[in-house]
């Protein structure tokens, strides 16, 4: 797959801490959420472009025994209900629960879907049929960068100033809001640059 056009649909691929809810670290009750400003446009002017939506996130709360994995399933039911509510479908929400360091037990692993490994990424396209090299990544950290770069992801879109001054990071687009990042993906998605 690794970012060969397919017959699949496109998505738009979100990381959740810091791009849909704030991160104030471990996030995974309704009561510490607080979205992210210009969150619930992005979505419905994705899925106006043809986008589905999902969501890749790394989950070392899990890994760490901060909370567990039912909390996190719990937790993630309401943040698609959230969504549905203000008109957007979420199609899958996607999650790394290990740590290679603090991991605790067997959550203590070197995996293929903690971002920058862009397992989860091909694990969605997979069972969701996507296409990889029509559809978009936005995240606020270079992993999420280097998970869609390593999964052939078309359009790779860096919320804020996350890895300025490195080197030798796969191409991408910096938005300054979540309402820049819409704007980069129309414009992407209209002129046909895929």
């Amino acid at each position: 797959m690794l970012g060969l056009s397919s017959t699949g649909r496109p998505a738009l691929f979100l990381d959740r801490d810091g791009v849909i809810n704030a991160d104030f670290g471990y996030v995974h009750t309704p009561e510490c959420t607080e979205w992210i400003d210009g969150i619930f446009e992005l979505c419905q002017r994705a899925q106006a472009m043809g986008l589905s939506i999902v969501v890749v996130t790394n989950q070392a709360g899990i890994a760490r025994g901060y909370y567990s994995q039912a909390e996190f399933e719990q937790y993630s039911r309401w943040m698609v209900d959230q969504f549905r509510q203000q008109g957007v479908s979420i199609l899958a929400v996607y999650h790394c629960p290990h740590h290679p360091e603090f991991g605790i037990g067997r959550l203590r692993t070197q995996c293929d879907c903690r971002k920058p490994a862009p397992g989860m990424i091909l694990q969605a396209a997979r069972e969701h049929d996507l296409d990889l090299a029509e559809s978009a990544m936005v995240g606020d950290k270079v992993s999420d960068i280097q998970a869609a770069a390593a999964a052939g992801v078309g359009k790779r879109i860096l919320l804020g100033r996350d890895g300025e001054g490195q080197f030798g990071l796969p191409a991408f687009d910096r938005a300054r809001s979540l309402g820049h990042a819409a704007e980069i993906l129309e414009d992407w998605r209209g002129n046909g640059d895929r």
